[in-house]
């Protein structure tokens, strides 16, 4: 493993990963117990919608941080390709 790589955004990251744990405690649980298939489905997506949006802010701020670090000083004209990679990324 690298040396420790830590963002201002990364506390925010481990709290929705931790929220997702605890969602997906529950929908083990829930499927053990053979809860619903419907109630199942549910929860299945609050799961998936937790770590899609700590999947969007991690690769947000990388976006904003290390790539920024790596481009150094572009002219504006060079920075047309980074921006609409940055924009494009919102939708991943």
């Amino acid at each position: 493993m690298s040396e420790p790589h830590i963002h201002a955004s990364h506390p925010d990251i481990a709290t929705r990963l931790k929220r997702a744990e605890g969602e997906l405690r529950k929908l083990i649980e829930m499927t053990e117990a053979g809860c619903n298939c419907l109630d199942i489905a549910q929860q299945l997506q609050v799961v998936e919608s937790a770590v899609g949006g700590a999947k969007r802010t991690l690769v947000q701020d990388h976006l904003d941080h290390c790539l920024e670090h790596a481009a150094g000083t572009l002219s504006r004209d060079q920075r047309q390709s980074i921006d609409a990679f940055k924009a494009i990324t919102k939708y991943l």
